[in-house]
């Protein structure tokens, strides 16, 4: 979330940059509800230095053998005004509390003011299209009679559900496991392994809940009647902590970010750089009627993420490194792609600046996104409370220990496997219906140049 301090410093301000980005701010339900809580707080101290003051009115009257009850009423009226304040505070703390996890994050002043991704800025672009001297195919034309089948998906799952056999399933494993030996071994990320079922808390700290919750799938968990049935009594009884809602995650972004929620880490420790090959599940919602034909938009796919922790001052130059290590992995597979910066009105809900990387796709003659590399900024740290302490000699004076700062969270993928899938069929199909493998791959593929139906 953005910082309060600022709200309360500028609220026009405010206003203005979340304008920019199509979001209408309610200024005067903000600053009712914080006219409120200040009230109510200024009330609540003058009502116990009023207490306070009396009671000591009533030690000295009782000293002098003097009649209280005066200064004793008038102490039960303060208590009585006093015990009401707290409940009414919390409630406008609430709506506050509310009010501030609804505002998206406030764009970075280097971001391009625009409506949509009709305004959105081409960067620079790498490799020439290639050229075909016979009639080009959509990746599920090409993938079909290599193992792509798309209607025993929707046999099993439904609309957006894609399976996968023989060689296909093999170059789709291969690209996965060579992103990530790519993004370990020479851009210095940790693998992770992480769950696939995360809890609210995890998905409100990367910016998915509440306001998102209809492109989730929601978990419910079922069990015999009674306390055991997902109750926490019952989860306490069995030794089981799972809650009984959960989500399947829609990137690994929230598993990997979340690792630092809650903490305090040393400032030494950072930058750090994680990475994960998981599947992501999204409910498309909004989507329907678009892409509605083979892999580019599916209720589930394969995803290798990058996720970076830094200092504040580190992250635009670290933005900038995770959009080339995306990069390194297109180049790599010999794919044309163009770098795109996002316009205020197309960026997502924590972003404070983002780089699309967009692959040509010669089946649709069109670039489409593959991967979304993206700054939030202190936007999720505020969010899970994960900071980090500087160094003691950056303390006040070379002091004690520094006061503790919000971390700044990148992510970004590295690649949507499903769709670089799409991308290799495309551009390196053969006229035969066979696809050339990238050199960079073949290793991964036990040396097959070659995928042939």
């Amino acid at each position: 979330m953005i910082d309060i301090q600022t709200l309360r410093r500028d609220a026009a301000q405010v206003e203005s940059r979340l304008k920019t980005r199509g979001f209408v701010f309610d200024r005067a339900g903000y600053e009712a509800l914080e006219a409120r809580r200040k009230a109510l707080q200024t009330r609540a101290e003058a009502l116990q230095a009023q207490r306070n003051a009396l009671s000591k009115q009533i030690g000295q009257a009782k000293g002098k053998g003097e009649d209280a009850s005066a200064l004793l009423a008038e102490v039960n009226a303060v208590t009585q005004e006093q015990a009401g304040i707290p409940a009414e505070l919390e409630s406008v703390q609430a709506s506050l509390d509310a009010l501030l996890a609804s505002l998206p994050n406030l764009p970075h002043e280097s971001v391009p003011v625009g409506r949509s991704e009709a305004d959105n800025v081409e960067v620079r672009r790498w490799g020439t299209p290639a050229t075909f001297d016979f009639a080009v195919k959509d990746h599920l034309d090409v993938g079909e009679p290599l193992g792509l089948d798309a209607a025993a998906g929707a046999k099993l799952s439904g609309a957006r559900f894609t399976v996968m056999r023989g060689g296909v399933a093999r170059l789709h494993r291969a690209l996965a496991q060579f992103m990530l030996d790519m993004h370990t071994t020479r851009h210095g990320y940790t693998e992770c392994y992480t769950p696939y079922l995360v809890n609210a808390s995890a998905l409100f700290g990367t910016g998915q809940l509440p306001k998102f919750e209809e492109d989730l799938f929601r978990v419910q968990k079922l069990g015999d009647q009674g306390p055991a049935a997902g109750t926490e009594a019952g989860q306490e009884a069995s030794g089981q902590a799972v809650p009984a809602t959960m989500y399947l995650i829609p990137t690994s972004e929230v598993s990997l970010t979340n690792l630092v929620a809650g903490e305090i880490l040393p400032g030494e420790a950072l930058p750090l750089r994680l990475t994960a090959h998981t599947p992501c599940f999204r409910s498309e919602a909004g989507s329907y009627g678009r892409d509605t034909r083979g892999m580019i938009r599916q209720h589930q796919f394969d995803k290798v993420e990058m996720v970076q922790v830094t200092r504040p001052e580190d992250s635009y130059a670290t933005l900038e490194s995770m959009v080339g290590h995306a990069e390194a992995i297109l180049q790599a597979l010999e794919l044309p792609y163009r770098v795109v910066a996002l316009c205020t009105g197309d960026m997502g809900f924590s972003a404070a600046k983002t780089y699309d990387l967009e692959v040509w796709l010669p089946g649709q003659s069109a670039y489409r996104e593959i991967s979304s590399i993206s700054n939030t900024e202190a936007f999720q740290a505020r969010r899970m409370q994960a900071r980090f302490r500087p160094a003691d000699a950056e303390g006040k004076g070379g002091k004690g220990k520094a006061k503790p700062e919000h971390v700044h969270t990148l992510n970004g993928s590295g690649l949507a496997v499903g769709r670089t899938l799409v991308a290799v069929l495309e551009n390196h199909q053969q006229a035969d219906g066979s696809v050339r493998i990238p050199k960079a791959l073949q290793p991964y593929m036990g040396g097959v140049e070659v995928l042939k139906p």
